[in-house]
């Protein structure tokens, strides 16, 4: 309790595994770290929340019930999206901002949304496929498919996940509002967020910070983990 605490937020369909490089590093710099599965991710119970508004609230309740008076956030892709709209509704329990990958909006693809409705395994692929700069090999396997693996974790988690960042229309606002210290980390080959996209977002942000990853796609958090973690 003594410690600063850093709150590290998922995207959509994943749990707190992705942040397996990050966490005990961050945590080896003095800080306190609650690394999130959403309701009905991982180890969470519960039905999947459905709007990026409501998993704003859900983290107040949650840093009320841990007795939290203050953090920072890091987000990835969708949660960015919660990150600028916590920092946008509660500026009083957010210290800085870190927003990996994302920008005021995230638009999801028509077929995609589909086939994770039907719970089609063949999402998971298409996410890949747009997730990463070229081909990537990872050493026991793609951590995304490890995490994203059955029909239901399709159908009762990505599905919902995609529906809220689609239906999310209050990025652009919320990213006028936020005042705390903000860094935007950025792949310069991401495919689901341009990064002329995603520097619209951080001209939004009055006290904002821009780095740029070179050769790295979507999935930052994994292709350039070092790098990431030490900006």
């Amino acid at each position: 309790p003594a410690k600063p605490v850093i709150v590290l937020m998922h995207g959509s369909g994943l749990t707190h595994i992705v942040w397996s490089l990050h966490e005990q590093f961050l945590a080896s710099k003095g800080y306190s770290i609650l690394s999130i599965d959403l309701p009905g991710r991982g180890s969470s119970e519960g039905p999947s929340i459905k709007s990026i508004e409501e998993i704003a609230e859900w983290i107040k309740k949650l840093m009320k019930k841990l007795k939290i008076k203050e953090i920072s956030f890091i987000g990835h892709s969708q949660g960015c999206l919660v990150g600028l709209e916590f920092a946008s509704r509660f500026p009083k329990l957010i210290k800085s901002l870190v927003l990996v990958g994302g920008s005021y909006e995230l638009p999801v693809n028509p077929i995609l949304i589909d086939y994770a409705d039907g719970g089609d395994m063949k999402s998971v692929e298409l996410m890949m496929k747009w997730g990463y700069e070229g081909v990537k090999k990872f050493i026991g396997g793609n951590p995304v498919q490890k995490i994203i693996n059955s029909p239901r974790q399709v159908q009762e988690g990505l599905a919902v996940d995609l529906r809220a960042c689609n239906n999310y229309k209050n990025g652009l606002k919320a990213a006028g509002n936020v005042s705390c210290p903000t860094l935007c980390i950025l792949g310069d080959k991401d495919k689901m967020v341009p990064l002329d996209k995603g520097k619209k977002m951080v001209e939004k942000i009055k006290n904002s910070k821009l780095e740029v990853l070179k050769e790295c796609g979507h999935m930052i958090i994994f292709e350039k983990a070092f790098e990431m973690r030490e900006i």
